[in-house]
């Protein structure tokens, strides 16, 4: 699986004002149900399960990054939306830094190699200075795509 086979260029938000950590949750859970991906019905369940993940551990991982997730059921597939976050937005990260780059993923409920594989395949691609300061300086959705895009390559 690669990362832009959770990824769609619908699912970015290049722009993304929030106040605190749950609204971007909240928010990114949003652009998964108004694209389609994840079914409104579904909205409050995997929120739940979202936040009762950051609560245990933060997902900010560092170097502005935060990686909210959760393996949850009824779900056939993987999914993911990113944000760019403008201001950054404290996510108690390990670092103590704040966020500015967020992508929430929601993997099917007992699918715990595909869980781990995305999620270290997002801090891996995050991970590399050079990467983050093309996303940040991405102008739109498409760009930004395209560098996940590339970096399947």
């Amino acid at each position: 699986m690669n990362l832009t086979d959770i990824l769609g260029v619908e699912q970015i938000v290049p722009h993304l004002t929030a106040r605190d950590r749950w609204e971007v949750i909240d928010r990114l859970l949003d652009v998964l149900v108004a694209t389609g991906k994840v079914r409104a019905a579904d909205r409050e369940l995997f929120a739940r399960a979202v936040r009762q993940r950051e609560q245990k551990q933060t997902t900010g991982i560092g170097y502005g990054i935060a990686l909210p997730h959760a393996s949850v059921p009824g779900l056939s597939q993987g999914v993911a939306a990113l944000a760019r976050l403008n201001p950054p937005v404290d996510f108690l990260a390990l670092d103590g830094q704040p966020v500015s780059l967020c992508v929430l993923f929601l993997t099917p409920q007992g699918e715990f190699q595909s869980h781990l594989f995305t999620l270290s395949a997002l801090a891996r691609f995050l991970a590399d200075a050079a990467q983050r300061r093309q996303l940040e300086s991405a102008a739109t959705a498409a760009e930004i795509y395209a560098l996940f895009h590339q970096a399947n390559d």
